[in-house]
């Protein structure tokens, strides 16, 4: 098999099934050994293909570069634009930043009648009380959600005591009146919420919890699914 059916064959292997897909697999979907496999990736990242993932976590396709872009029917764009402004107004400095420049990215790339849509959106999104401005940089807080690395901060509860809490980060959450962030707790053994603006001190270690962020995530909405389904139960009885 030539170099470029087999490139061909693994794209078409990552495409397929459920992801990640690990080196082993995909070496005996394409017959040949894992480190080929692991050529076979880096050769297709330098082509343009945005694949996620590392030898032992396993592989998954993001973005195809030999598919053509993606259109978009008037009722997707108004949502991305809805979704995007809504960024603006509760995200963090960088994410609300970084949604004012896929909004400019979305309008240069669009169709003129779409570009002139997006510039003129009948949707918009707007808060009069927003969320308390967060106290770390929310930036390396996600980094350190995605790369699943254990954190270390101050805290200040509602009562103004004051913890360390060593915790392992799973997702952030905008609420309506403060972000905050779900996560499994060293001290407590337990899943805990914490308030962005009362964190303070923030220090990335590392101490890695791959990959379990996804399952313990999983955990943790369960759990808050449960509790509320159970709160509605006591509500209604």
């Amino acid at each position: 098999m030539s170099r470029t059916a087999r490139l061909f064959q693994l794209m078409q292997a990552l495409r397929s099934g459920p992801s990640p897909k690990t080196s082993i697999q995909l070496a005996q979907d394409l017959g040949v050994s894992a480190r080929t496999i692991h050529r076979d990736i880096d050769a297709l990242r330098g082509l343009g293909a945005v694949i996620d993932g590392e030898a032992g976590f396993g592989f998954t396709l993001i973005e195809d570069a030999t598919l053509p872009p993606l259109g978009f029917t008037d009722n997707e764009l108004e949502a991305l634009v809805l979704g995007l402004r809504e960024v603006q107004v509760i995200g963090d400095p960088a994410l609300s930043e970084a949604a004012s420049a896929a909004l400019h990215k979305l309008q240069g790339r669009l169709p003129q009648r779409q570009s002139h849509r997006l510039s003129h959106a009948v949707l918009a999104a707007t808060r009069f009380n927003r969320p308390p401005a967060p106290t770390i940089e929310v930036a390396a807080l996600r980094q350190a959600t995605w790369d699943e690395r254990t954190i270390e901060f101050s805290y200040t509860d509602a009562k103004g005591s004051d913890t360390r809490r060593c915790v392992n980060p799973l997702s952030i959450v905008y609420m309506d009146r403060s972000n905050v962030l779900l996560s499994w707790c060293h001290l407590r053994q337990d899943f805990r919420v914490f308030r962005l603006d009362r964190m303070h001190e923030m220090l990335v270690t590392d101490q890695s919890f791959r990959p379990n962020r996804v399952p313990m995530l999983r955990d943790a909405l369960e759990r808050i699914r449960a509790n509320h389904t159970a709160k509605e139960n006591d509500s209604q009885g």
